[in-house]
């Protein structure tokens, strides 16, 4: 299943990628940022219903200057701002994980009001073209592309990926690099209309098998992608 899911990213198809059981427990849609479209977008919210965020390569995040939102905000306390360190993310406070992804929410400079299918597409292709272009040796200016504040959540991924942390966002990472694409992949986690909490692993299989899409779990993609690092084909 997992070389299914490997392959499927590779054409630019939709899979669905859960974390684990004693994690987040959620399902999320993950599509390669460069080849996402409006009906994607349409899709992710109709059918996932969570945030449509853009996981970013750490690699190409240092190169566009993307700080960590928990890091940017504490900078806030020298600068007339310190009542907001209250709110700023602490150690502990999550009960999945030690620390958080986002960064920096965007618009691309050619979007409306960003908000919708367009929009949002338009700005997520952007983000992908972003990073294969920096990532490849181009220079790129992101502030010239892009806005602050906006629709997209960015996500940046742990320096060492799934080996420092294991979360949705260095999941997608991890399954763009064994695809070999641009690593940088739209994620949205699936909720349940019906009792308001992350759709059933189960209820997400089904879906996957009715829609023809290729459902994997997290502990299948650590294990790939450690054994094709081992191998040295990464």
């Amino acid at each position: 299943m997992i070389k299914d899911a490997i392959e499927d990213i590779k054409r630019g198809r939709p899979i669905l990628l859960f974390d684990s059981d004693d994690r987040e427990g959620e399902t999320d849609i993950v599509i390669p940022a460069i080849s996402t479209t409006a009906k994607d977008v349409a899709m992710m919210r109709k059918d996932g219903g969570g945030l449509i965020c853009v996981s970013i390569h750490p690699d190409a995040a240092k190169k566009f200057d993307l700080p960590f939102i928990t890091d940017l905000l504490k900078k806030l306390e020298n600068n007339g701002y310190s009542n907001l360190l209250r709110v700023v993310e602490k150690e502990g406070d999550l009960r999945y994980d030690s620390k958080s992804a986002f960064s920096l929410w965007v618009n691309h400079v050619n979007t409306f009001t960003g908000i919708t299918d367009i929009d949002r597409s338009l700005t997520i292709r952007e983000l992908g073209r972003a990073v294969k272009d920096v990532l490849s040796g181009k220079s790129f200016d992101f502030g010239s592309e892009f806005r602050c504040p906006g629709h997209v959540p960015l996500l940046r991924a742990s320096d060492n990926l799934i080996y420092e942390r294991r979360g949705q966002t260095e999941l997608s990472i991890a399954l763009a690099e064994m695809a070999k694409i641009t690593p940088a992949m739209v994620v949205c986690e699936m909720l349940d209309d019906i009792s308001g909490k992350a759709l059933s692993k189960d209820d997400a299989k089904r879906y996957a098998d009715d829609k023809g899409l290729v459902f994997v779990e997290g502990r299948d993609v650590i294990d790939e992608y450690k054994k094709r690092r081992e191998r040295g084909v990464l």
